[in-house]
């Protein structure tokens, strides 16, 4: 049998499921699109500069970033994690230096993953004040609030 996990172990009847950041959400699907054109830009960049940079490099140095990417995922909800991210966007920037086609792409993903942020939290904010204002109401209306309202 497998393992439960520690939000299965601590679970019981009745208590609410625990609401996931939209902010966690969209910088992970900007950091997940990230990792497959890093990992592109790697065959890219190996197939047209080999003879400029070694082989090993350019693909031990692709790989690693597509795998940073995908790894920085779960640390998307610790503080420091946002911070990583923006250092990834910089890297993607800067492996222009190598592709100069990456430039462009990596500032249109600086350009998502800001956005993303941004939209997220606003998002994130606007949910916790339904969420504060619908347990108000049902505190105000406990008859109603239960589903003890008229029969249909």
């Amino acid at each position: 049998m497998a393992r439960l996990t520690k939000a299965q172990r601590e679970w019981r009847p009745g208590m609410p499921k625990k609401r996931r950041s939209t902010k966690v959400m969209f910088a992970s699907t900007v950091l997940l699109l990230e990792a497959f054109v890093m990992f592109f830009a790697t065959l890219a960049v190996f197939g047209l500069r080999r003879g400029e940079f070694p082989p090993a490099l350019i693909l031990g140095i692709g790989i690693a970033l597509s795998v940073v990417m995908v790894l920085a995922c779960a640390v998307l909800r610790k503080p420091w994690g946002i911070g990583l991210g923006w250092v990834l966007q910089v890297v993607l920037i800067l492996t222009g230096i190598f592709e100069p086609a990456m430039f462009l792409v990596g500032a249109l993903f600086a350009i998502c993953w800001w956005y993303g942020i941004r939209t997220g939290i606003r998002l994130d904010r606007e949910a916790a004040q339904r969420e504060r204002e619908q347990a108000a109401w049902e505190a105000a209306n406990p008859d109603q609030a239960a589903g003890s309202g008229p029969a249909q």
